[in-house]
């Protein structure tokens, strides 16, 4: 198997093109969309991955998918950065509606893919 330090650097540089590829689609209009849809399909992505090798193996593959692809997508810096600039033009009510939004959903899309996950990996 590969060295986990080159997984997680071929993983995290595919994921942060993915991501890219989301923002150059979707760009900006007041709310953070891509930001928002990267984190919730991350989440659920992640969900399943983690039923998944949870159910049948594949630890070996966490630093390239989980941590490299996963994490290169993912990313809550930027959700931080969009959140602060939504209260910096005065959108507080957005900001709020883009930040429960984004945390909540993200937790149940990983709840989500983990219990897809469960049964379609058992």
């Amino acid at each position: 198997m590969m060295n986990p330090y080159l997984q997680v650097a071929i993983g995290g540089a595919i994921g942060s093109v993915a991501r890219y590829g989301v923002y150059r689609a979707l760009p900006g209009h007041g709310f953070a969309l891509a930001t928002f849809l990267v984190n919730v399909s991350g989440s659920l992505v992640m969900g399943l991955l983690a039923a998944m090798m949870a159910q049948r193996g594949g630890q070996a593959w966490t630093p390239f998918v989980m941590t490299g692809i996963l994490g290169g997508y993912t990313t809550f810096s930027a959700f931080s950065l969009d959140a602060l600039a939504l209260w910096e033009r005065g959108q507080v009510a957005q900001m709020g509606l883009y930040v429960a939004g984004s945390v909540l959903l993200s937790l149940g899309a990983v709840f989500l893919g983990i219990t897809i996950g469960r049964g379609f990996f058992a």
